[in-house]
């Protein structure tokens, strides 16, 4: 059987790694926004990129 100095320190562990845990998925989160945040610009560029190539095919084609 534990003590309740044991098991005190158990939970204060427990609690340790809960809080771990929150910071942990908190960095991740924020790892994901950024990323999201980068694809949204390549996207973006990539669309203009897209736009640009119509314009020259079409003006070939016109030729």
């Amino acid at each position: 059987m534990r003590t309740p100095a044991e098991m005190d320190r158990k939970v204060s562990q427990l609690d340790n790694d809960v809080q771990e845990i929150y910071t942990m998925l908190s960095d991740i989160q924020a790892t994901q926004r950024r990323q999201a945040n980068r694809l949204t610009t390549i996207e973006g560029k990539l669309d203009e990129q897209n736009t640009k190539l119509d314009d020259i095919l079409s003006i070939l084609r016109d030729k």
